[in-house]
Order: C-alpha cells, then sequence, then structure tokens
C-alpha cells in the first residue's frame, strides 16, 4: 500500500514544520486545574494541559497545545480522548489509560480516523519501569476516511526500550525522565518515522515527545 495514501505517509513532526506561526488561531487559554490529588502516574484527567515548542527552537514561538478532554466512545469501546492542536495541526488520540499501562486503539487526524486492532500498548504497568525494560507488538491498522470508505490496511509492529533514567530541564522545568526508544514499522504508508525517542515522567506526562516537543508548560502540578 505504500505511495498510495499520502496523507499520512510523513510523520507528524513534517506536517507540524510545514505550517507556520503567522496562519495560526490561537486557542483560548485551558482554565482548568487539576488538584495533585487526582493526578494519575499516567495523568489524563479531564481538563490537563500541556504546551510544547520544537527541540531547538527558541522560546517564544506560538506552542502546541496538548488536552485532555476526557471519555469518550471509540470503536465501541470506552476510552480517553487526547487532542494536540496548533500552528495549523491537529490531532486526536483515544486510549485506554489505568495502572496497567496505557492502549492506543486509535487516533483521527482531519479528514481521517486510524483504528488499530489489538491496542497498541504504549507504556507498560506503573511498577514495570526500570532501564532495560523493553516490550513489543503488532496492531493491524485501518485507515477509514470521513464518508466512510477504507483507505488502507496493513500491519503495525512496534518495540519500546526503556535506555536511561536521568535529570532533564527543558522550558517547563526540571524533570526525572525515563528515556524511551520507540522503533516502529508499518506497510500503509508510513504512519510514523522508523525511530524516535521520548522521555516520560511519572505524574507529569511526555517531556519530549515523540515529535520531538519539548514541554514548556502545564497547568497542573506534579506529585
Amino acid at each position: 500500500m505504500r505511495g498510495r495514501f499520502p496523507l499520512l505517509a510523513l510523520p507528524l513532526m513534517a506536517a507540524l514544520g510545514a505550517c507556520t506561526p503567522a496562519v495560526t488561531r490561537s486557542a483560548p487559554p485551558v482554565q482548568a486545574s487539576t488538584p495533585v490529588g487526582r493526578v494519575s502516574f499516567y495523568p489524563q484527567e479531564t481538563g490537563l494541559a500541556w504546551t510544547y515548542l520544537p527541540e531547538g527552537e527558541t522560546a517564544g514561538g506560538a506552542p502546541y497545545t496538548l488536552r485532555a478532554l476526557g471519555p469518550t466512545v471509540f470503536a465501541g469501546q470506552t476510552v480517553l480522548a487526547s487532542q494536540l492542536t496548533g500552528r495549523g495541526a491537529e490531532q486526536t488520540w483515544y486510549r485506554q489509560v489505568d495502572a496497567s499501562g496505557v492502549r492506543l486503539l486509535g487516533f483521527r487526524k482531519p479528514g481521517v480516523t486510524v483504528g488499530l486492532e489489538p491496542a497498541w500498548v504504549e507504556a507498560p504497568t506503573e511498577g514495570a519501569w526500570r532501564v532495560g525494560l523493553s516490550w513489543q507488538g503488532e496492531s493491524r491498522v485501518t485507515v477509514t476516511s470521513d464518508d466512510g470508505r477504507v483507505q488502507a490496511q496493513g500491519t503495525l509492529r512496534y518495540r519500546y526500550d526503556v535506555q536511561d533514567r536521568r535529570r532533564v530541564t527543558t522550558p517547563g522545568g526540571t524533570f526525572d525522565v525515563w528515556v524511551v526508544t520507540r522503533q516502529i514499522t508499518d506497510d500503509v504508508g508510513g504512519l510514523f518515522p522508523q525511530a524516535q525517542q521520548l522521555w516520560f515522567a511519572p505524574f507529569v506526562g511526555d517531556v519530549r515527545t515523540p515529535e520531538g516537543l519539548l514541554l514548556t508548560g502545564r497547568n497542573f502540578n506534579a506529585r
């Protein structure tokens, strides 16, 4: 199917880089603030918000904003939705999140919805984190347009390796993070770049996203 689905042929970061701040319409600021006691290890509580800038970019640029939208239904299952917006970009993820880990059931970009079966395991059981931990799996991918037509189907394979635990500083603060390398292959046109590094901090979330965005702020305090 490679080459027949150009809309998703480039990683999210390429789409972000193609947009310019000049055409951005700023979203209203998020006013919700979640008490520390209600923020979970994998924070997804409704109303939480994070802001990011591309790694290496000078501070002061228009940020990308990630918001936890709360419960909804995706593929007949109850999930938690989160949405990234900014600089013309828009993507919504649908996950199940609990003490056993984080599972991605699918995501949506303008015009298309991507379903994953079985769900993609993005993070392990809370107590499993350690340097040297790895997990892998594969999911059947179905890409559907808004009119209900299936545009592509195939298989996505992923592997995660926890490489380090370190202290890092970003414009959003200083954090103790797990450094994770994510490797992905697929046969539906390259939904994601093959290898990425992310930084995860418990009770905070992604300090560096797989798309190379660094945390600059959030509307809640870590535990």
